[in-house]
């Protein structure tokens, strides 16, 4: 994303996919609300959860990204996360499905690593 320089925007498999589930459902939702019909607004309803599902099992899947910036090597929206399979450190998706990883190091603990 060289438009926006250096900053990482999230753009991800996992989050562009479960957007544009959403916004069908809200999208079908809002012209079932307009033309009265209760089974447009269920059918509405259910685009949008199967949104959050898409968006959660492909994260799950390694297509989404952990909380905060990504290094500059991973942030291109194609570029899956290696560590994504495994459980993101804070992360609630990863924490529903039962996934707990090894805590983040810490930047002494990185310091270290580096030094060593």
């Amino acid at each position: 994303m060289s438009a926006h320089g250096d900053h990482d925007m999230g753009h991800t498999i996992a989050g562009w996919t479960g957007s544009v589930i959403a916004i069908l459902g809200f999208t079908v939702a809002g012209a079932a609300l307009a033309l009265g019909s209760a089974a447009g607004l269920w059918a509405g309803g259910i685009l949008t959860a199967l949104g959050a599902l898409a968006s959660w099992l492909l994260h799950l899947a390694g297509w989404g990204k952990p909380t905060g910036p990504r290094p500059p090597a991973h942030r291109h929206w194609r570029t899956p996360d290696p560590a994504g399979r495994g459980g993101h450190p804070h992360c609630l998706g990863c924490r529903l499905a039962g996934r707990t990883p090894a805590p983040a190091p810490t930047p002494v603990q990185d310091r270290r690593r580096i030094s060593a």
